[in-house]
């Protein structure tokens, strides 16, 4: 399962309000690098059907098969890292790197 904090839903829902797709589900995926490293991927789309879908925080989350394995237990969270600069973060449990990965 994947988890979207209040600030980081609250922030999705004003994304998607602004750009006008408000009825779209949030993509979420990832991929292994060669270093061993994840990169992580996120927008609005439309489910298919090898989709997993869920909801958190009344945010409908769609994964692709592919990627659910390195996303469960994340947590996707809306912060501000530098002073001025918020920006969404995955605290994922899976991260070779053992660090918050943005």
């Amino acid at each position: 399962m994947i988890t979207i904090t209040d600030a980081a839903a609250n922030q999705i829902k004003e994304s998607a309000k602004q750009g006008k797709i408000e009825g779209l589900s949030l993509r979420m995926a990832c991929t292994k690098q060669a270093d061993g490293s994840l990169h992580y991927g996120m927008g609005f789309d439309e489910k298919t059907e090898e989709d997993q879908s869920f909801m958190s925080n009344d945010i409908e989350l769609i994964v692709a098969p592919v990627s659910m394995a390195l996303l469960t237990g994340t947590v996707l969270d809306f912060v501000e890292l530098e002073e001025g600069k918020p920006d969404f973060i995955f605290q994922n449990p899976n991260d070779p790197d053992h660090q918050t990965a943005q």
